[in-house]
């Protein structure tokens, strides 16, 4: 969740909205790594978790991610739980929950939807308050 964080952090000095995505392999080693580039592609789908699952896939050569783990900072919007589904992820972390947003505890709850395909093991929390102040603090700049 470290290296997430610290993707955060470079993605808020970019001015994109602070979350930050790794991807691990299944001994822990990182493939990839991410943070938002919505406003830098103008592109709305370019979350953390979609470009560093597809980074993971290029450098692997394969489409599917079965034995990996996805860190991410804030818990996946819909969009981005269902693209964990597609890419077959073996196990979602997240650090803060997102109640407004989300697409796993909260929301569409695409994971326990009866149309998704593959359910990753799914851990909500870890460094939640590290990642949930990032965000605070991200917005509340951006407010004044």
């Amino acid at each position: 969740m470290a290296l997430a964080l610290e993707e955060a952090r470079v993605a808020a000095a970019r001015g994109e909205v602070p979350v930050g995505a790794v991807v691990t392999d299944a001994a822990g080693a990182p493939l990839s790594r991410a943070g938002n580039e919505v406003e830098a592609r103008r592109d709305p789908s370019a979350h953390a978790e979609i470009l560093a699952m597809r980074a993971a896939t290029a450098l692997r050569g394969a489409k599917w991610l079965a034995d990996c783990t996805l860190w991410v900072t804030l818990e996946p919007c819909p969009m981005c739980a269902q693209a964990a589904s597609f890419f077959r992820m073996r196990r979602v972390v997240f650090g803060a929950y997102d109640p407004k947003g989300g697409g796993v505890d909260h929301g569409a709850r695409v994971f326990a939807a009866p149309s998704c395909h593959h359910v990753p093991e799914v851990v909500g929390g870890v460094r939640e308050t590290e990642a949930g102040a990032l965000l605070r603090g991200f917005f509340a700049e951006r407010r004044n």
